[in-house]
């Protein structure tokens, strides 16, 4: 039987914890910052949990 790959860009991009939860960054924290509050901008340092059914396709595409 041929094995699943791993999705290389997602599992770049996010992080199965300890209980399989998914994290990712938030977008739009790149560049451009001066003009967003620094409310947002520290909203935006955080990382945040992917949610429902979004999170399983994650887990699935990085073969969890």
């Amino acid at each position: 039987m041929p094995k699943q790959k791993t999705h290389k860009g997602l599992s770049k991009r996010v992080k199965v914890t300890a209980t399989g939860k998914v994290k990712r960054k938030h977008s739009n924290a790149g560049h451009l910052m001066s003009t967003k509050p620094a409310k947002r901008r520290r909203r935006l340092r955080q990382s945040t949990l992917v949610q429902g059914a979004k999170a399983q396709a994650f887990r699935a595409a990085l073969g969890q």
